[in-house]
């Protein structure tokens, strides 16, 4: 069984662009079969959050490293680079999923 991954998608107020994303990672994860809990959430939060997730998605400067992957995703909201960030994340969560399942 696919471990269900944990995802946190963070912009700078945890409001307006993340809904954005969040929908099309939503989109994205059903289109190639991931099952995953998507959380909203303010980049300052991130830090916080890390350890009960399995990777970061942001529509903002990543104020720091993080200990999972962190995905930049201004290309959702410029349209500039889908398919290559499309392919980033689900390439990603899928490394994620198999990693669990050894």
């Amino acid at each position: 069984m696919k471990k269900k991954l944990n995802v946190l998608v963070a912009c700078g107020a945890g409001i307006a662009t993340s809904t954005v994303v969040m929908k099309k990672v939503e989109d994205l994860f059903k289109e190639h079969g991931i099952d995953a809990n998507l959380m909203q959430i303010k980049i300052a939060e991130a830090s916080s959050k890390q350890d009960s997730a399995d990777m970061l998605i942001s529509t903002t400067v990543l104020p720091t490293t993080y200990k999972i992957p962190a995905i930049k995703a201004m290309g959702f909201l410029t349209n500039i680079g889908v398919d290559k960030l499309n392919q980033e994340i689900v390439e990603t969560a899928q490394k994620i999923q198999a990693e669990a399942a050894q």
